[in-house]
């Protein structure tokens, strides 16, 4: 069997050298981690008066209190179970890095020039996420459902226990949602997928993305759920198209950029041409 010169740039490891690989970048990430985890635990007081203020905002619209219930529930939540998480968000590009040197060796040298990008891009998506999800996603959700029994005069009591689950299961399931683009890219960069299958198969992908939406959004509302998924959406099809590029590059093709931008210019205009009419519309009819 002939090697070409990208063959013989990829790394020859046995099993155990591969296992022993493992094992090393799964202590540096547990040690870094570890280290995340500690800094988080030094300042869990503020930590949690960042994590509790979205709950404070939509309590006092609706005039409910926060309590808590159990001896220890303070504590776990504020002292343990808080700094875990923020650790998790301040480990992720060591974590990442780690994960991308564990695979690196089985690429070829063109491949691991993606290092820094797929590093910066998963950190900042999955950190783009968390944020997504606390400014906009939980807020706006936690205003909606608790604000329920105001009009029925129903006194609400929110504990920061049934809180910390609810803000945990949405900022961890936006942070993995916002990592559509990188994971789509990285299996075309692994040759599972192509941009094409992706495409003729894509109403698939919005259904599991809506399915996705439902899921992490706390609230029924469907203003809510469409608040995450047409970001998810908008994501996945830049994953594709960032996918598209990458086939383009392999291929020795360009992408014609003028045409696009160009296309990307006419969209734009009707878009603004058709909101000027619809404010002209409402203006008249008034």
């Amino acid at each position: 069997m002939l090697l070409t010169d990208e063959d013989d740039g990829m790394l020859s490891m046995s099993i155990l050298e591969h296992l022993e690989e493992l094992r090393a970048r799964i202590i540096r990430a547990g040690l870094g981690y570890a280290a995340a985890y500690l800094g988080c635990v030094a300042f869990a007081v503020p930590l949690w008066a960042w994590v509790q203020a979205p709950l404070k905002v939509a309590a006092a619209q609706a005039h409910a209190k926060i309590a808590a219930i159990g001896v220890m529930e303070e504590f776990s939540i504020i002292y343990l179970w808080s700094p875990v998480v923020a650790s998790i968000f301040l480990a992720a590009p060591w974590v990442i890095y780690q994960v991308w040197a564990f695979i690196a060796p089985g690429l070829y040298p063109r491949e691991r020039k993606w290092a820094a990008p797929f590093i910066l891009s998963t950190a900042g998506l999955f950190v783009a996420g968390g944020l997504f999800a606390y400014y906009v996603a939980l807020r706006y959700s936690l205003i909606f459902l608790i604000g329920l029994g105001q009009p029925l005069e129903i006194e609400r009591f929110v504990t920061i226990d049934s809180y910390f689950t609810t803000f945990v299961n949405v900022m961890l399931g936006a942070a993995l949602a916002f990592e559509t683009p990188v994971v789509v890219f990285f299996l075309t960069l692994l040759r599972i997928t192509t941009p094409g299958f992706l495409l003729r198969h894509s109403r698939y992908a919005v259904l599991a993305i809506a399915v996705a939406a439902a899921v992490v959004t706390p609230s029924p509302s469907v203003f809510d759920m469409a608040m995450v998924a047409v970001p998810m959406i908008v994501l996945f099809f830049l994953g594709v198209f960032a996918s598209y590029l990458l086939v383009l590059r392999r291929e020795g093709q360009s992408f014609p950029w003028r045409a696009f931008f160009l296309w990307i210019g006419l969209v734009m205009l009707v878009a603004a041409a058709g909101f000027a009419i619809a404010r002209l519309g409402v203006s008249l009819l008034q």
